[in-house]
This record gives C-alpha cells, sequence and structure tokens, in this order.
C-alpha cells in the first residue's frame, strides 16, 4: 500500500512530499510539533492535545493556519488512508521558508505536514509488560513546556539508552528527575502517585494530565514534588506515559529493578482506567 502524507493542504504519497532547504524547521528548529495517539482506528484526546499545540505555537509567536476542525480533518483521512487502527498521527507547523536568519521573517506562510505510524506487535507488547530505563543528564533547552522540533538531547539520551540495552531515557536535572526522553515519568511509593510539577523544566503531556485526573477521580493519593533518582529506584512501581505508550510499565532504572520487577497493581489497575478513559475520548 502506497503510504500517503500531509503538506500544506495536499494528501500525497510520501515519495511525492518535498519541504524547502529554506525551511525554518529544517534549518533552525523553528517549529513545533504534536502527536495524537489513534485507538481502533480514531484519534485520542484530540482536545487536550490541540490545546497544547495552539500553545506551542502561540509561545513561538507562530500563527496557528487554520483551527481544531481542520487538524481534526486531515488527521482523520491520514488514519483512515493508511489503515492505521493503532499507532499515532505526528504533525509539524514550522514557521514557513524564509532566508536563513534568526529573526522572524516578515510575511511568510507556515508549513504544516503530518504523517502516520502504526503501532508494532512488539511495541504493544513492551507499552502493556513494562519497559527498562536508563537515566541521562537533562541538557535540553529551558522551555521544555514548548513542544519545540529541537530535540537533539533527547536523541542522544535516547541513543545512549538504546546501547545500555534499555528502551527509555529518564531525564535528570541537578540530581532530580525530569521525565522520559519522550514521556512523563511518574512512581509509586507506599500508595502515593508521584510526579514531577508542571514547570518550564518538562512537557506538560497530554496522557500525563488525564491519568492525574482519572487517579484524583478515583481517590488515590497524588503528589506533584519534586524527586531524586535514588528515590525513584526505591520505588514500589513506576511507569512511563505518552500518546503512543499510554501507561507504560517501568520494570528496571539504571539496572535497579522496581519493586518485584514485574507490573504492579496500581499500574495495572491505572492502565485499565486509562484504557477505558481512552476509548471513551476517541474522536
Amino acid at each position: 500500500m502506497t503510504r500517503t502524507v500531509y503538506l500544506n493542504g495536499e494528501f500525497l504519497p510520501a515519495d511525492q512530499a518535498k519541504v524547502s532547504i529554506f525551511d525554518r524547521g529544517l534549518n533552525l528548529a523553528d517549529g513545533v510539533y504534536e502527536v495524537l495517539g489513534v485507538l481502533d482506528g480514531k484519534l485520542i484526546d484530540s482536545e487536550g492535545h490541540l490545546a497544547r499545540l495552539w500553545r506551542s505555537l502561540g509561545e513561538l509567536s507562530i500563527p496557528a493556519p487554520f483551527g481544531d476542525e481542520e487538524v481534526l480533518d486531515f488527521a482523520r483521512k491520514l488514519v483512515a488512508q493508511n489503515c492505521i487502527e493503532e499507532g499515532l498521527v505526528y504533525m509539524q507547523i514550522t514557521r514557513g521558508v524564509a532566508e536563513r536568519d534568526f529573526v522572524f521573517p516578515a510575511g511568510v506562510t507556515p508549513t504544516v505536514f503530518a504523517f502516520t505510524q502504526p503501532k508494532s506487535d512488539a511495541f504493544r507488547e513492551a507499552c502493556q509488560n513494562g519497559v527498562t530505563l536508563k537515566s541521562a543528564p537533562d541538557l535540553r533547552w529551558a522551555r521544555r513546556d514548548i513542544k519545540s522540533t529541537g530535540l537533539l538531547a533527547q536523541v542522544l539520551a535516547k541513543q545512549a539508552a538504546k546501547e545500555a540495552g534499555c528502551d527509555e531515557a529518564l531525564m535528570v536535572k541537578d540530581g532530580t528527575v525530569t521525565e522520559g526522553g519522550a514521556t512523563s515519568f511518574f512512581m509509586i511509593k507506599d500508595g502515593v502517585l508521584i510526579t514531577r510539577p508542571l514547570s518550564n523544566d518538562i512537557l506538560p503531556g497530554v496522557t500525563r494530565k488525564s491519568v492525574l485526573a482519572l487517579a484524583r477521580d478515583q481517590d488515590l493519593a497524588v503528589e506533584e514534588r519534586t524527586f531524586t533518582l535514588e528515590e525513584a529506584y526505591d520505588a514500589d512501581e513506576a511507569f512511563i506515559t505518552g500518546a503512543s505508550t499510554y501507561v507504560c510499565p517501568v520494570l528496571k532504572i539504571d539496572g535497579h529493578v522496581i519493586g518485584t520487577g514485574e507490573p504492579g497493581p496500581m499500574v495495572r489497575r491505572l492502565q485499565d482506567i486509562y484504557l477505558d478513559f481512552a476509548r471513551a475520548s476517541l474522536a
């Protein structure tokens, strides 16, 4: 089957989609991205993801080229045309095409493209049954709350994790855990769900937000606070969240076994609760 992508209002075969070498996203990482999860051929929690997309664009003063309905329309068409039952829609919006210069150019039109990726059986199994993490210094820029396309620090951290035989990086700043390389991180200690509070230090994860709301709805104890890597090693349970990972158990961090080394009862409960929520949010 020919893969279909979206570029600036057109649906094209992937090999026909071209972006200018003068695009500021390519030359300056002057753009943002968003990822929508797909389950049962529909979009998960799209309202939260679109709200974050518009916020990221606003923080960089990139004009929004369209509204919610236009995004949902091309995302749904991509899902249908590529026969995606479970996976994701990746979309990127850059400031546009202009001569390379650090200051914002006038009169340019944002570049918009999107594509789908299916979830593999191996990835699905790992998300359900658990992954291992490797810690890495958090070398990202100071505005991690913006979902910017400048991801080199995460690339290096996740590559180091892979080379160590791990599935994901765990970023650490000044001795405290921030988040995963492409996920939010949670730990559970003495029945309390603990995650780092929102600030410029972390991305406001959409799945993170939903999981926290669901946990509170279930009367689970929740703390948003900073914590050390050593505290994470000593957690009773741990998990990561993301648009494609959902609620994914963490079995080891830097070789330290978390709890029993198997997905714990609270993580399993949150997996079920989140999946019910995800299916109820499908659009």
